[in-house]
């Protein structure tokens, strides 16, 4: 999730075909967040869903540093617990780190998933050639190395051209995107589609006023498996992403079910400024 340019609007144009000549870009803020996990609409599974959970609690705590010119790095943990109406509990754990170069040409990244689908740890390398064709090597579970070609974006990446868009008047984006989660050898295929501008008031600055008075959009992100025939996204994600990166109270839909993370605490941490 969760989190950012490569090269400002010679990168707009090419991935999206959108110009975002013009489009000022502010930095993204250093930041701590905390969101409490509910199951929505609990009573009402889709049809053929047996094992759709009945309830579920949770947290997601996610911490983002950096600036353009050291990198980015970022830390994001999710804990899930889902009851079912038959069967024991479903507990989750997923726990991710990343660095990205400022430059964007590089990328490391280390996940680790417990729980109901205990899988070993992910880890490994993503870099870009002087042709920006992008290479992964893995190093967990087993040393692998992965081509994807051209034209794939990292979370900062992707964070950022969203914004981009969203300053010049939103719409459909389409990227492609690598963040190294499930086994580290999957492209998502994304489709953001960008409202207008907000203008009433935020329900996220109840708890977190740092964000009264920053500029926002609703955004709805689907996540397709680039390699998977299945028109179905793998989930959607909906929120509302702030100027400085932040993204709001959020709904994750998976299809069978659906969690809200409600944003209850952010912290804005201090700012590193770049040498001149």
């Amino acid at each position: 999730m969760v989190s950012r340019l490569l090269a400002g609007s010679t990168l707009c144009i090419i991935l999206s075909g959108v110009s975002c000549a013009g489009v000022e870009a502010a930095p993204l803020a250093s930041h701590r967040a905390a969101y409490d996990i509910s199951l929505i609409d609990p009573d009402s599974p889709p049809l053929g869903a047996v094992q759709a959970p009945v309830a579920a609690t949770g947290l997601i705590a996610y911490e983002f540093r950096g600036s353009p010119c050291d990198g980015y790095t970022s830390s994001f943990r999710q804990m899930t617990e889902m009851e079912r109406s038959e069967g024991a509990p479903l507990a989750m754990d997923v726990n991710a780190t990343s660095f990205e170069a400022a430059d964007g040409a590089s990328m490391r990244f280390k996940i680790d998933t417990k729980g109901v689908q205990d899988a070993p740890p992910v880890a490994g390398a993503a870099t870009r050639g002087a042709n920006d064709d992008l290479k992964v090597e893995l190093t967990e579970p087993a040393a692998r190395t992965i081509a994807f070609g051209r034209d794939v974006l990292f979370p900062t990446q992707h964070v950022e051209r969203l914004i981009g868009a969203a300053k010049g008047g939103g719409g459909v984006v389409q990227a492609r995107v690598y963040d190294g989660s499930d086994t580290g050898a999957k492209i998502y295929a994304t489709m953001a589609v960008i409202g207008k501008e907000a203008t009433k008031p935020s329900e996220d600055s109840t708890n977190a006023a740092a964000l009264e008075n920053v500029r926002r959009w609703p955004v709805v992100v689907s996540y397709f498996d680039e390699a998977s025939k299945d028109t179905t996204p793998e989930y959607t994600l909906s929120y509302d992403l702030y100027e400085n990166g932040v993204s709001g109270s959020l709904k994750l839909d998976y299809g069978t079910f659906a969690l809200s993370a409600r944003l209850r605490r952010l912290e804005i941490l201090p700012a590193s400024a770049c040498a001149k």
